[in-house]
C-alpha cells in the first residue's frame, strides 16, 4: 500500500482525467485514473425553434458550438454550474439554472412555466428519463436530441482490480453509467464479486441523488454524496471522509 490514500477516478479521456489527477495530487492523494466513459458524437445539432432548449453537460456545450448552433430566442437552461461555464464559454448566454443540480430540479423549476411550450432536451443518449416524463407531464411539447454517444473504454478496468486486492481507499463515481461500467469491467475481469467487497472498505462518493440511488441498487455502499453536483467538490469530500485532505 502506498503512504498516499488511492482514490479511483472515472473521468473521460480528456483534459478532464488530466484535471482531476492534478486536483487529487493536490489533496494529498495517489489517483488511480481509469476512464469508463468514451464520447462519440452523433453529428446531430439542437432544433431551433425550440421555447426552451435545455443542456446538460460540458460535452454537449463543446458540441453544440462545434456544429454552430444559435440559440435564437430561444431559453437557454443548464442543469449545474459546470454545464452553464461550459456554455458561456462557448458565447451562450445561459438563462436558467435550477437550485438542485438535477433533472428533477430542472423539472421543478420549469413546472408551471412550460405548459404549451416547444422544449428541446440535447444531451447524451444515457440522459434520465425523469427529464423528459417530468417536462412532459407538465404540458411542455418535449424533443429529444442526441448529441453523443457514451461508451467504455475496451481498457477500463484497472480500477476494479485495485478495488478486488483491497488497495483502494476511495472511488468517485460521477455519473449512473461510471457505476455500471466499473461493474462490467470488474465482471469482465471475473473480479465483480471481489472489487464489490473491496469498496465496502473504502469511501464510494456520488456526485448526486440518482448516482447514489444507482449504486445502491448495484450492491455498492454509498458513503458520500456531493454536496455540490461539480468534481472538485466531490473529490475534496471523498478525500475529507479519507481522514487524508490536506
Amino acid at each position: 500500500m502506498t503512504d498516499r490514500p488511492r482514490v479511483a477516478v472515472f473521468r473521460p479521456d480528456d483534459e478532464r482525467i488530466t484535471e482531476a489527477v492534478d486536483l487529487l495530487d493536490d489533496l494529498g492523494t495517489e489517483a488511480v485514473p481509469d476512464p469508463m466513459l468514451e464520447v462519440e458524437a452523433t453529428g446531430a445539432s439542437p432544433r431551433t425553434d425550440a421555447d426552451y432548449t435545455v443542456f446538460t453537460s460540458k460535452t454537449g456545450a463543446e458540441l453544440i458550438a462545434e456544429a454552430g448552433w444559435t440559440a435564437g430566442e430561444s431559453t437557454v437552461c443548464a442543469i449545474g454550474d459546470p454545464t452553464a461555464d461550459a456554455l458561456d464559454a462557448e458565447g451562450y448566454a445561459v438563462d436558467l439554472i435550477p437550485e438542485e443540480f438535477t433533472s428533477a430540479g430542472l423539472v421543478d423549476t420549469l413546472e408551471g412555466t412550460v405548459e404549451g411550450e416547444r422544449v428541446e432536451v440535447a444531451r447524451s443518449d444515457h440522459g434520465s428519463a425523469v427529464l423528459l416524463d417530468g417536462l412532459n407531464d407538465a404540458g411542455a411539447y418535449v424533443h429529444e436530441t442526441v448529441l453523443y454517444r457514451l461508451t467504455r473504454p475496451d481498457a477500463a478496468g484497472e480500477s476494479a482490480e485495485v478495488a478486488a486486492a483491497g488497495d483502494l481507499d476511495a472511488a468517485l463515481f460521477t455519473s449512473s453509467l461510471t457505476v455500471e461500467h466499473f461493474l462490467e469491467a470488474a465482471a469482465e475481469r471475473g473480479l465483480r464479486d471481489a472489487a464489490v467487497s473491496g469498496l465496502d472498505d473504502a469511501v464510494v462518493a456520488v456526485i448526486g441523488p440518482p448516482t447514489a440511488e444507482t449504486a445502491r441498487e448495484h450492491g455498492l455502499p454509498v458513503d458520500v454524496v456531493a454536496s455540490e453536483a461539480d468534481f472538485e467538490t466531490l473529490a475534496r469530500e471523498a478525500v475529507a471522509a479519507t481522514g487524508s485532505e490536506r
